[in-house]
Parts: structure tokens; sequence; C-alpha cells
């Protein structure tokens, strides 16, 4: 990301998490270094989930850089889950460069875990009865996320690894590609001890996964 994008996002962050207070929480990823693992590059409260400068990332930012610079649809007003439980209304704003490819993410995540017992104490004021979406889970680093893809892959498939057979570890080896899991440094490895595979069969799990999702 250009110094000047990275300043100007930086002046927005603080006049942002100043305007709504310490429950809100501001973040900046750099997409343009294509490095996952330390994606953070500005926050603002980073108590809210924990995080600081240098961590990360979060699954739009492996969304993001899995898809080559593709940009995904900004996403707005979405819960998300911190690592300590609380509740938070997201909102995901993706930066472009003048060609239209992704060079950052700003995010804006704000704590209403207060707001919801508030809620749950007027509940004959405030309660409907649409269905509410499982909130999406905030990780500290990059191996809580890897730990939680790979849980994610195998509740997909919907029975543990000792009874998986053949077709049902390629379908959690292709949700952990689209997911862009494997760009976590040392995820193969990881992967295959789950699993119980070998390098050669992951790879190979890989492409019948990449094959069966271009057809």
């Amino acid at each position: 990301m250009q110094a000047s994008n990275l300043e100007f996002c930086l002046q927005l962050a603080k006049g942002i998490a100043r305007q709504f207070g310490p429950n809100c929480e501001v973040v900046v990823h750099d997409l343009a270094s294509n490095d996952p693992e330390t994606s953070i590059v500005a926050i603002e409260n980073g108590h809210v989930s924990g995080r600081r400068v240098g961590d990360g990332p979060s699954h739009v930012v492996l969304e993001a850089l899995r898809d080559g610079g593709a940009v995904p649809e900004d996403r707005l007003s979405y819960l998300t889950k911190s690592e300590d439980g609380k509740i938070l209304k997201s909102s995901t704003i993706y930066l472009r460069d003048d060609d239209g490819k992704a060079i950052g993410i700003f995010a804006i995540n704000y704590d209403i875990t207060l707001m919801l017992a508030m809620e749950d104490v007027l509940k004959s004021f405030t309660a409907t009865d649409l269905p509410q979406e499982e909130p999406e889970h905030i990780s500290r680093n990059v191996a809580d996320l890897l730990d939680e893809l790979i849980e994610q892959s195998a509740k997909l498939v919907g029975k543990p690894v000792a009874l998986m057979n053949k077709e049902d570890k390629v379908k959690a080896i292709q949700f952990l590609n689209d997911t862009g899991a494997f760009l976590i440094t040392k995820s193969g490895y990881k992967v295959c001890k789950y699993f119980g595979i070998s390098k050669y069969t992951l790879y190979s799990y890989i492409d019948e996964a990449k094959s069966a999702s271009e057809k």
C-alpha cells in the first residue's frame, strides 16, 4: 500500500475510533505485500479483538489473497466474534488501486456485547422472530485460524477423520483450499497430520479438488 494511502487510512482510523469510543476497533490490512501472516499495518482500540500491528490474517484477507487480487464485495454490518467471546458488529471495506485490484482492507469492529445483554433484559421490547446467523470468529493469530479452518472442514464433511473415506477428505481439502488455508506457512504439514495423509497425497487431493470446482 502506498504511503499516502496508508497515511489517509491511519488518519481515518483515528478519527472513527475517537468518534465512537473504546468499543470501536478500526483495522487496516495491507494486501499489497501478499503476506497474509502480517497483514495488519494499523489498528485502533486493538483491545477489542486482542490484535495489534503485525498480526493477521482474517478470513477475508486470506480469501482476497487467494483470489489473486480479485476484489470481493464489501461486507457491511455483519456479526463477528473475538477470541474472548465478544460479539462485534463489523464492516469490511476493500481498498482498490487504479486498476481495481485489492491493495488493502479497512475494517470496523464495534463491541456490542453489552448492548446485546441489555437487549436480552429488554427482550419483550426488542426480540424478533427472524433467524440470526452464527457470528464469524476473529482469530488472534494464523495458528488459531488454521486450527479453526481445519475444524470447519471436518464439520463440513460431518464425520470424524477416522471414518472419512477419500471423497470425504478431498471435500475437506477443497474447503481448505477455497478459504486460502494453504497460504499459511507450514499449513500442509498440519493438514497432513490431521487427516493422516502424506504430503504427496495432499497435493493429489488439492488437484482433485481444483478439478472438481472447475467442472
